[in-house]
């Protein structure tokens, strides 16, 4: 079990509940469920298959759309990922900033298909630009496989958070927010969810309590009530969700009396921005609440694993309001975890699971986990090339990681990374790679963004400012500029030349990372080079470590080659504790 973020308390706690590492047969569980870059989740269960599913946003990370699959509600299994060939949505391809990509997708099972209704966003046209938002729905019978996911089915509406309904009719519906036009807030229409055909005009159900950016919606039918659960506040410390019903479809809708009925804004908890939840039952009728949240506290400065799921209990008797348990914290005590006998399919890692010398023999193919940023040039990557056996040879994009202004990329960046899902890590690589022409580099990157990352590489560069004369040189590069860590460029030394170096990121406390190089036979790294949290905390995703070739805009073609591919996650960070103590 990974390790655990634990005040002298929750220690007491730990050792008197022997079920809480596990999670079977005990009331208690661990949050995040999803750590790491998983954001806006929407989850379902199956009664049929004993099992849970949940989709989660992924904004320009590619493949895209991840599902997860639980029998339990703490072991969480990748079955594959929606958004998995570019075919499906050329788009991305083309899209421009940190912000845009795919938003909010909501997952649901109707009549044995499975329905992924999402929205993929160019965050940088303007909020009126129609063309900045493109609403799409992706279908498969066979959720556990991802090449059944069709091609993306467009529908029209000005709008995001797009999520389906269906009424006791069996007619199907749409509900999506619109929180920039001149009547703000959550609107329904009738749609074909096979040709995305709009069947009617788009109403507008409630805007909320009044809280900034009414978003998120999700309908529920229960009880004789329609009711419209929604996000307010802003994705930043306000963050709550608040809920509304109706006798009838089209409203008027009456707000809850006890709203917000989740949030943890205004507290001093260590898990914040909750909001943007869905709420489902298990097998047994009980309900439960899942919800994105930030762990680093209400100072809201260093939050390099960014927007996550977390898991909360909910009561909902008949006739009544839903509550959700509150407040979210990282040890909770709620319903009996579901219990089963039947063991998970599939052969996808599990969510917090690690890399333990990851190597690319001939013939395979990446995993599910590892992804590029926005769909790869498919020729920069490429396994066991002739004379390495067991690497991933990358070939150098002409753009580096920033990109043409830290939000564009046109003709793609030789970058592949996977998910930090740890506060504490240790991140390291085998890199053999000889730079030939000037500017020609490769190393490792802490990433959040094109406008978010630090990097690490092996470049080559004139001995000094009077020589034209090339020499190797390691440089650590901030974007954006850190006075807390600036860029720098040190020669490298002569034991490290013309040999394999090993290159690592750790995570030694939860607001540091360094940055460290050896001879790839050594085990005793030189730290380089420090990078405070605060870069690559900041809008919608989740931190990514990896690794990436570029010619720095110049004509070099020398391939670097990878392999020996290693993380290993030491210690979750779970209150306001600074210590991570193992169970």
């Amino acid at each position: 079990m990974l390790t655990q973020s634990l005040t002298l308390g929750f220690l007491l706690l730990v050792s008197l509940l022997p079920g809480l590492a596990s999670g079977r047969n005990s009331s208690q569980f661990l949050n995040p469920i999803l750590p790491g870059f998983h954001p806006d989740p929407s989850c379902t269960f199956i009664s049929d298959e004993e099992t849970f599913y949940c989709a989660s946003s992924s904004f320009n990370a590619f493949p895209g759309i991840p599902i997860h699959a639980s029998k339990d509600l703490t072991t969480w299994r990748l079955l594959g990922n929606v958004l998995n060939r570019e075919s499906q949505l050329p788009e991305l391809a083309a899209s421009v900033g940190g912000t845009s990509g795919i938003w909010a997708p909501t997952l649901r099972l109707r009549d044995g298909t499975w329905y992924l209704v999402t929205t993929m966003v160019q965050d940088k046209k303007a909020a009126d630009d129609p063309t900045r938002w493109r609403n799409i729905i992706f279908t498969t019978q066979d959720i556990w496989n991802e090449s059944s996911w069709s091609d993306a089915v467009h529908f029209d509406f000005e709008g995001y958070d797009t999520s389906p309904f269906w009424d006791d009719d069996g007619t199907s519906y749409i509900v999506g927010s619109h929180a920039y036009k001149v009547e703000p807030g959550n609107h329904l229409a009738k749609v074909n969810l096979t040709t995305g055909e709009l069947q009617s005009n788009w109403t507008n159900l409630w805007a909320g309590t009044g809280g900034l950016a009414p978003e998120g919606p999700h309908l529920y039918r229960k009880d004789g009530y329609y009711y419209l659960m929604i996000a307010e506040g802003g994705t930043g410390l306000g963050h709550m969700e608040t809920i509304a019903r109706s006798k009838n479809l089209y409203g008027p809708y009456e707000p809850n009396p006890a709203n917000p009925i989740l949030t943890n804004a205004n507290t001093t908890e260590y898990f914040q921005t909750i909001g943007h939840a869905d709420l489902f039952q298990d097998a047994h009728g009980k309900w439960w609440s899942v919800a994105l949240s930030t762990r680093g506290g209400p100072a809201f400065k260093v939050y390099p694993m960014g927007r996550e799921t977390i898991l909360t209990n909910a009561t909902w008797e008949e006739g009544a309001w839903p509550v959700i348990h509150n407040p979210v914290r990282g040890a909770m005590t709620g319903w009996p975890l579901p219990e089963t006998g039947h063991h998970l399919p599939g052969n996808g890692p599990l969510v917090d699971q690690g890399d333990d010398d990851l190597q690319f023999p001939p013939g395979c193919q990446l995993p599910p986990y590892l992804l590029h940023w926005r769909p790869p040039v498919k020729q920069n990557y490429i396994i066991s090339p002739p004379g390495h056996r067991g690497y991933l040879g990358l070939k150098p994009s002409k753009l580096n990681l920033t990109g043409i202004d830290g939000n564009s990329a046109p003709g793609g960046q030789t970058f592949v990374g996977r998910r930090q899902v740890d506060t504490l890590f240790t991140y390291r690589v085998v890199l053999d790679y000889n730079p030939k022409e000037a500017q020609e580099e490769a190393g490792v990157t802490l990433f959040l963004t094109q406008n978010h990352h630090v990097r690490l590489g092996l470049t080559l560069l004139a001995a000094s400012n009077t020589s034209s004369t090339l020499t190797p040189h390691f440089r650590f590069t901030t974007e954006p500029y850190s006075s807390a860590a600036p860029p720098f460029s040190v020669p490298v030394p002569n034991a490290l030349q013309n040999t394999r170096l090993a290159m690592e990121i750790k995570a030694a406390n939860k607001t540091h990372f360094s940055f460290a190089v050896a001879r790839a036979d050594r085990k005793d790294l030189t730290v380089l080079a420090h990078a405070p949290g605060e870069i690559v905390s900041w809008g919608f995703t989740g931190t990514l470590v990896g690794v990436y070739a570029t010619s720095n805009g110049g004509n070099g073609t020398e391939i670097a080659y990878v392999t020996n591919w290693r993380y290993k996650g030491e210690g979750q960070i779970r209150s306001n504790s600074s210590s991570a103590t193992r169970l």
